[in-house]
């Protein structure tokens, strides 16, 4: 997920650069909820192996 997230970031940089706001607000959109479902999922599971008695990665 983190690297969908970082993929659609740099497709944003590109488009940007090169004058597409529309697509590059789009993909920092889409960046940006990647991110954070990216988030919340690895907080999760860092809270359910604290709950079950195993050490975080």
């Amino acid at each position: 997920m983190l690297g969908w997230a970082l993929t659609f970031l740099i497709v944003a940089l590109i488009a940007a650069a090169l004058g597409f706001t529309g697509i590059a607000g789009a993909a920092s959109s889409i960046a940006q909820i990647l991110f954070v479902v990216f988030l919340i999922l690895f907080v999760v599971a860092m809270v359910s192996r604290a709950i079950q008695g195993r050490p975080p990665v």
